[in-house]
């Protein structure tokens, strides 16, 4: 059956007869060869200690880490490929350097906008708060999937098939995936956009299904391997008319986390900008995800556990949460203790100068809380009292310069003053000021190309 729908699938999106015949006639094919170095020293003091021998991970520290890439393309009229190999380590390190394929993917389209695309790929979509592959990180997101859809008079509708097994595990369940390189064991998504016509308003659909791994190999008979079912489902608004740009965003969560437990969360985010010129922007929006509220902060910064019968924590899965939730990564990249998710509030204002050609200059204040009120415990009453939500104030400064059309040197410095609420869920430096500051410089030639 699974082979049936990938063949009519394949043989919709290949060109037809005629249309083969007149791509062997123009010849039109091209090949390009480049390279990817990327190189990012940082600077920390405060943050979240932690047990790890990677020296990225601790509390106080310095360290460089470094991204190399080759990257080979291939483009001929009905098809695309494109192979990416990575290599990512922390100079000095024992260990911990990885090399992988990043992508490995071919892409049929038909003159008709119908297009398959199956292999390795990074998925993007709107504005990477759901899906997405946030260049920042040094090990982006991919997926292994069967990529399929139409795409032509204003309208882009996309299926999305992943499914992922470590071999190792066929034999003893059959179908158990654990400790693998993708974060499901299985996805579906359907995504829908429209743009309107001779209007600046475009809207997205998204469904998600995913499918995480539950239970253990050797189990008893409630533990036995099972798969169980989250869904991700929502909008995305972008209205930009001359010199601003309005975008807004509202997705619900349900379904069941891997330990069965049911889900019910939410979030929703806006955001206003207004462009005068070319050298300057400003922008402002607001990003409220659900939290749990059913864990007691008690004495010493410890938490009192109750068992969730429903959890209200909305996770944002794979979007690019350092482009949204500040860039000290405290949220949605790291946990909070014992992963607790008490959700976010992030009220957020900046602006963007650009005095030169190539350079560019940026800065960003977040005010952080929490999503939820919390209870905490009070030495002096001896009781569990309401806390304030408030997390911290996070300021951002940035300064990008393009030396030439493939060398890009970048630097940064943040700074945050956190509460005793932040201190007591984050585990956070005791004076509860936080520094951080990076520099990066990014190549990326081409090395060949050629047409024929």
């Amino acid at each position: 059956m699974k082979e049936g729908i990938l063949s009519l699938l394949m043989m919709a999106a290949m060109p037809t007869e005629g249309a083969a015949q007149d791509t062997l006639k123009t010849e039109n094919s091209e090949v390009t060869v480049g390279v990817e170095l990327m190189t990012r020293g940082e600077l920390r003091n405060g943050g979240m200690p932690t047990d790890s021998d990677d020296p990225t991970s601790e509390d106080k520290s310095a360290f460089i880490i470094d991204r190399e890439r080759i990257k080979i393309g291939f483009q001929r009229d009905w098809l695309s490929l494109k192979a990416t190999a990575q290599h990512v380590g922390t100079w000095g390190a024992e260990g911990g350097a990885t090399t992988t394929i990043f992508e490995a993917w071919a892409k049929v389209t038909a003159k008709n906008g119908l297009f398959t695309q199956i292999g390795r790929q990074a998925l993007v979509y709107d504005d990477e708060r759901i899906i997405g592959s946030d260049d920042w990180v040094v090990m982006p997101m991919t997926h292994d999937a069967l990529r399929f859809g139409y795409e032509g008079h204003g309208h882009k509708a996309h299926g999305i098939l992943a499914y992922n097994q470590n071999l190792r595990a066929v034999d003893e369940a059959g179908s158990f995936y654990t400790n693998g390189s993708a974060p499901y064991k299985t996805m579906q998504t359907v995504w829908y956009h429209y743009d309107v016509p001779k209007f600046p308003l475009g809207a997205s659909l998204l469904f998600m299904n995913i499918g995480m791994q539950a239970g253990s190999i050797g189990g008893t008979q409630s533990e036995r391997p099972r798969t169980e079912w989250q869904q991700v489902y929502g909008g995305y608004l972008k209205f930009e008319p001359k010199h601003f740009c309005f975008e807004g965003s509202y997705y619900r969560q349900g379904g069941h986390d891997e330990r069965g437990i049911k889900l019910d969360a939410w979030m929703y985010a806006l955001k206003g900008q207004w462009m005068p010129n070319d050298r300057w922007s400003v922008q402002t929006g607001y990003d409220h995800l659900s939290g749990d509220d059913t864990v007691i902060l008690v004495e010493e910064g410890g938490l009192g556990l109750i068992r969730h019968d429903v959890i209200k924590g909305f996770n944002p899965v794979y979007g690019a949460h350092h482009t949204f939730y500040g860039a000290m990564d405290f949220f949605y990249i790291t946990t909070f203790v014992n992963g607790f998710t008490p959700g976010l509030q992030n009220a957020y204002i900046g602006g963007t100068y650009s005095p030169v050609k190539g350079l560019s200059l940026s800065t960003t204040y977040h005010y952080f809380a929490t999503g939820t009120q919390l209870n905490g415990y009070n030495k002096e009453t001896k009781k569990n009292e309401l806390l304030d939500k408030s997390l911290g104030h996070e300021i951002e400064l940035e300064a990008d310069y393009e030396i030439t059309k493939d060398v890009m040197v970048a630097a940064g410095f943040s700074y945050m003053t956190g509460t005793d609420l932040m201190k007591r869920l984050k585990r956070t430096s005791a004076d509860g000021n936080l520094r951080w500051a990076w520099i990066k410089l990014n190549i990326t030639p081409t090395i060949f190309s050629t047409k024929w």
